[in-house]
């Protein structure tokens, strides 16, 4: 047996690997060789020794610095070329931290190696090469070039090729060496959590039984894509979304495995790829060796996808199982009169059947950060929906029927502490779910129609992240302007739109720099609580114990608030207290359903809010829309629609107007646009409008003398965020109505008044 040599342990135990570790920002720069294992290092270098302390190593590829930093304390000198500018820089500040100073770190081509540094000793090549020749030739006459060879670069051959004078290199493989990582070894090299946490991790895991990346993405409450895709690359594996999986899953092969062995094991085997056994898991850990011997001779390749992702794939293997299974339940013998009354069925396992399918609809729509799920029957046809940014999408993998639909309908109900027995009125109601560390608020509306009842049900995050004010998306400008509303000691601030265009979002935003800020006391009544914030004392209405917005006005004020938070101003009653408690010395924020800023004003008219104590106390609306985002990772240069530019610019159009668009990748899942961003209207109420507000005149004499007073208008907002690459030209026919997409004219009604 190989004796180590004593100068490389004295190495490992000096120069600690975690010294090497990247940075979070950094993450996606390093591949999965670039810190090697403590195994690899030892073995690369057991096969290169014995290494001569007086030898020159040069180097090609430098990871992030470790592998350089323990052969400088072997040898003389050690010259490193690398490639990539970004991870030279990731070694080189390594290095220097560490106090080593015998490497040379050379930006540059390594296939080329560094022949103004020649000759050296040894070569030790992390990078594919074609052609040895240029690095044979800087070789000293006894030296030797060493290479990592093969397909996979997780297990690549150790190669070493030696010149020879008139004839070709000699060749000898020193055999395989092993660059994979577990799990926990990756989660600290990419500086997720330290050992100590690791260790941690690893005990509860194993009292739980779950993985232990399970364990720390609990922890972490990081976003499960990014974690799980940093995690796949860094071990060679592929990252894979739900989606592209239940395009084409091979239900017959998934049948083949016990259910309880796939799932103690979590794995999925999904479907046939190039003659590859594709296997679904949320554990790069997994071990497929089972699963092999079962799968007879075949190859089988392991994909990671997030536990939301699993459980999606899960449950849509396991519902088209089972639907097999009861399709005799649509046959009606002897022309029998069906029942779409879910007491009715004889089984039990059709309500868990139907309990699976839920929550499988669930998981889908917070999957697709969905704010709503439409479940609907057309006849004999039933149609699940969900709104994501704004737009409507079927879920087209649920195969249902009108038994089925009507059972559904049951369980949303029962879900939701709502009468079953009654099929002929609304009905209203909630529930709750969890899913992984985030806690949802359902709020369920159940219709009747002519086919049978809809059910609509909302998804309210409560354990999400509030947006921070610089995180809106507002202009500048504007973003500044909302900033100093909130440094007033009193008045009204009102965030107006329709329904789900984010009011409550920027609400929050204001919220949480509050609270952050912490010298005022802040309070709020919301129906329901959709965020939870420390250092804010949040009130729920019940309006259906007596307790309503304005009931909760009149008590706060004699809790010595500096700031209210309203939910909605629904009513008149709630708008007098909002005045009232502005006027008594209390900054109050609130939300009101209208189009635009204007018309907030003329909203608080007919809830008979006098012009006077109106004109007395806003200090600004804010209106908007939310219009989608192009996604980052396609977006590109479009060219702009003719007929919306004829409509935007009636005259000509600006010399050098750019716009852009996402042309669809796998990020986004093909439709160009991910997520949404506000577009707003701001009104900044200045002396010039209180007085106008306080005659009260026609919302169009407002509207002109808004703009004369500096209204910073949607289409312009909009404009600015086309122009900048962050929303596409074809939202603002969307967004806008058509007498606003043209340029309004300041002042164009002056005559009239």
């Amino acid at each position: 047996m190989k004796v180590s040599d004593p100068r490389l342990e004295a190495a490992f135990r000096d120069i600690p690997r975690s010294r090497f570790i990247a940075s979070a920002d950094l993450r996606n720069v390093l591949s999965g060789r670039s810190i090697p294992p403590l195994s690899a290092v030892r073995r690369i270098i057991d096969r290169m020794s014995p290494l001569d302390p007086n030898a020159r190593v040069l180097l090609i590829g430098a990871g992030a610095g470790y592998l350089p930093a323990i052969l400088s304390r072997l040898v003389r000198e050690v010259v490193v070329v690398e490639l990539e500018r970004p991870i030279a820089q990731i070694a080189a500040g390594n290095l220097r931290a560490a106090g080593l100073d015998r490497v040379l770190i050379i930006h540059g081509d390594g296939r080329k190696g560094a022949p103004e540094q020649a000759p050296f000793e040894l070569i030790l090549c992390f990078s594919d090469i074609n052609d040895s020749r240029p690095l044979l030739e800087q070789l000293t006459p006894q030296g030797a070039l060493f290479t990592l060879e093969g397909e996979d670069r997780m297990m690549p051959t150790l190669v070493r090729i030696r010149p020879r004078p008139g004839g070709e290199a000699e060749r000898a493989e020193l055999g395989p060496v092993n660059f994979t990582r577990n799990t926990g070894e990756v989660l600290i090299d990419l500086d997720y959590i330290d050992e100590q946490h690791l260790q941690a991790a690893r005990a509860e895991a194993l009292q739980k039984g779950e993985p232990v990346i399970n364990v720390v993405r609990r922890q972490l409450k990081v976003d499960d894509a990014e974690f799980y895709r940093n995690i796949a690359r860094q071990r060679g594996l592929r990252y894979m979304q739900a989606e592209a999986l239940l395009s084409d899953l091979d239900h017959a092969i998934f049948s083949r495995f016990s259910r309880t062995f796939l799932e103690n094991q979590r794995l999925i085997p999904v479907r046939v790829d190039q003659g590859e056994l594709l296997v679904a898991s949320d554990d790069p850990d997994a071990n497929m060796d089972d699963l092999a011997r079962m799968y007879g001779n075949g190859r089988l390749r392991l994909v990671v996808v997030t536990p939301t992702s699993f459980r999606r794939v899960w449950s849509a293997m396991e519902l088209t199982r089972r639907s097999d299974q009861m399709l005799h339940w649509n046959e009606e013998p002897h022309g029998a009169a069906s029942s779409d009354d879910l007491l009715d069925a004889p089984s039990h396992e059709l309500s868990h059947y139907l309990v699976s399918i839920y929550e499988a609809i669930l998981l889908d729509a917070v999957s697709a950060n969905a704010s709503d799920v439409h479940v609907e029957r057309y006849g004999e046809r039933i149609r699940i929906r969900i709104r994501a940014d704004g737009e409507m999408h079927d879920l087209t993998h649920y195969k249902l029927t009108p038994r089925d639909h009507a059972g559904l309908i049951n369980v949303i109900k029962v879900r939701a502490e709502i009468n079953i027995a009654e099929r002929r009125l609304p009905q209203g109601g909630r529930s709750h779910m969890r899913v992984g560390s985030t806690n949802y608020d359902l709020r369920i509306q159940i219709q009747p129609s002519l086919h049978g009842e809809h059910a609509v049900i909302r998804l309210l995050s409560q354990t999400g992240r509030v947006l921070g004010l610089d995180e809106l998306g507002m202009a500048p400008r504007t973003a500044a302007l909302y900033q100093r509303l909130l440094d007033n000691p009193a008045g009204l601030v009102l965030v107006v739109g329709p329904t789900g265009s984010g009011k409550s979002t920027t609400l929050y935003a204001a919220l949480q720099a509050l609270a952050d800020d912490g010298r005022r006391k802040v309070i709020t009544v919301e129906d329901p609580i959709e965020y939870s914030i420390d250092n804010i004392q949040q009130t729920r209405a019940r309006p259906e114990i007596g307790f309503n917005f304005a009931d909760a006005m009149r008590s706060f004020v004699r809790q010595d608030p500096d700031v209210i938070l309203v939910g909605e101003i629904r009513d008149a009653e709630t708008a007098l207290e909002a005045i009232r408690a502005s006027q008594t010395g209390h900054l109050v924020l609130s939300t009101l359903h209208s189009n635009d800023a204007v018309d907030a004003l003329q909203r608080l008219y007919d809830l008979d809010i006098l012009a006077n104590s109106i004109a007395g106390e806003l200090l600004a609306v804010i209106a908007q829309r939310l219009a989608k985002r192009i996604c980052s990772h396609c977006r590109e240069p479009a060219e702009p629609d003719p007929t919306i530019l004829a409509e935007l610019f009636p005259e000509r159009v600006p010399t050098g107007f750019r716009c852009f668009a996402g042309r669809g990748c796998v990020e986004c899942g093909g439709r160009g646009t991910r997520g949404r961003i506000a577009v707003v209207e701001f009104m900044h109420v200045s002396d010039e409008i209180r007085n106008v507000i306080a005659r009260q005149p026609p919302v169009g004499e407002l509207r002109w003398r808004a703009l004369d007073a500096g209204l910073m208008t949607m289409r312009d907002s909009a404009l600015d965020h086309v122009i900048a690459g962050t929303i596409p030209l074809s939202e603002l026919p969307r967004i806008l109505p058509q007498e606003r997409m043209a340029p309004e004219q300041r002042g164009g009604r002056r005559s009239s008044s």
